[in-house]
């Protein structure tokens, strides 16, 4: 891992400026603009946060069966998963052990092996070498040896959870009390009816930051979601681990439910969940809809995610039925995410304005002081002593009670 120059007077100014956050009541004032356009920052983000974090990236629909995968990458770094025929899911890098061409091309499907299209050596899907081609006269090499890197993965409620780090502690115990308030919604049982991928010209905090707000929808969604979830309503928020941020925000009118066995209370609000760095979900009646902002470049962002609901919702429908559901969330995905990208994207092409510059916050965003603290603390976590195990934000959290 590399640690942009210490010495850099811009990188410092702004560190001291995040600095501020690190409190139990971190000031109700928006990040500095050059915070979302500094390159050495951006490169600290990479090191610090997006190379030692853990990463939602998928629904085990998407790799339900033996051979299925998904190629993406993450801080610059290439990443395979693989179920495996032992029904093994595994995550790796997809470089090739020989002269570190790519085994495969970013995207979805299914495969038998994986083959570098450059010298034709063969994976299994679990990265072991299965073939190589002419290597017999090279006395050193040894094939029962080379296999692909592994990277650590986890599974919890059928999301999919990676880690560059494969040394990384465990995701689960941040996310035993979500799994608790959440018990009602059956989130492992559901089942994904729409995905998407999209393209952000905006630097990443700029959209996550706005996932932890309800306060723009009136703004961003006056006809798609605000009738029902008003923008600028009271929020609730908790924040009880390092890693996790819930928050709730009320319906206009309880949710009428066929499947699930919600309460009056869970009727009435939407349910959402913010795991640092960069994922949120909100569960809002039968629905649960998962995001990812995965930064690419400084001012670009991939956004990953998908559409749940009750299995219920698709037994019995045929292959054509299912499609024709798909299409139709994903449809009405687009239509949500596209009022995001277009006001988020006039933000970004903003914030180099010499009239740019910190804004006071509304007390009807009071989750997003908190991503500030997370994110400083994440980005000072080296100015503090932490036993190896508790991850990035441990010391500074403890060092806060």
């Amino acid at each position: 891992m590399t640690t942009p120059n210490r010495g850099s007077g811009e990188l410092n100014a702004l560190l001291d400026q995040l600095r501020e956050y690190v409190t139990p009541q971190p000031p109700w004032i928006s990040l500095p603009p050059r915070a979302f356009t500094s390159p050495e920052l951006y490169e600290l983000e990479l090191d610090r946060i997006f190379r030692r974090s853990w990463i939602m990236v998928a629904r085990v629909d998407q790799l339900a069966g033996p051979g299925d995968y998904l190629a993406l990458t993450i801080a610059g770094e290439p990443l395979l998963l693989t179920r495996d025929r032992t029904g093994t899911l595994n995550a790796m890098s997809p470089i090739c052990r020989h002269r570190m061409m790519p085994v495969v091309a970013a995207g979805a499907g299914r495969a038998e092996h994986f083959t570098c299209p450059y010298h034709l050596w063969r994976y299994g899907l679990d990265g072991q070498l299965i073939a190589a081609t002419h290597m017999r006269g090279n006395p050193a090499f040894d094939p029962g040896s080379c296999r692909l890197p592994g990277f650590a993965v986890e599974q919890w409620q059928g999301f999919v959870f990676v880690n560059l780090d494969s040394g990384a502690p465990p995701l689960r115990t941040h996310l035993s009390r979500i799994g608790e308030d959440l018990g009602n919604y059956e989130l492992g049982a559901m089942t994904q009816v729409g995905s998407f991928v999209e393209d952000w010209h905006c630097n990443w905090k700029v959209a996550v930051e706005n996932v932890h707000e309800n306060y723009h929808v009136m703004g961003f969604h006056p006809e798609t979601i605000q009738p029902s979830t008003p923008g600028g309503s009271d929020t609730d928020v908790r924040d009880d681990s390092p890693l996790v941020l819930r928050f709730t925000v009320p319906f206009k009118e309880p949710q009428e439910v066929e499947f699930l066995r919600l309460t009056e209370q869970e009727r009435r609000q939407v349910y959402n969940v913010s795991v640092f760095p960069c994922t949120s979900f909100a569960a809002a009646g039968e629905t649960v809809i998962w995001l990812s902002f995965i930064p690419t470049a400084i001012d670009r962002t991939e956004v990953r995610g998908g559409i749940l609901a009750p299995s219920q919702t698709v037994e019995g429908t045929d292959a054509e039925q299912l499609q024709q559901i798909r299409e139709g969330n994903e449809a009405y995905a687009a239509v949500i995410n596209g009022e995001d990208q277009r006001g988020l994207e006039e933000v970004q092409r903003a914030v180099g304005s010499r009239f740019a510059g910190r804004g006071h916050l509304s007390p009807k965003e009071p989750a997003v002081p908190v991503f500030y603290r997370k994110l400083a603390a994440a980005l000072l976590a080296e100015e503090y002593r932490e036993p190896a195990e508790a991850g990035p934000l441990a010391a500074v959290q403890s060092s806060l009670s």
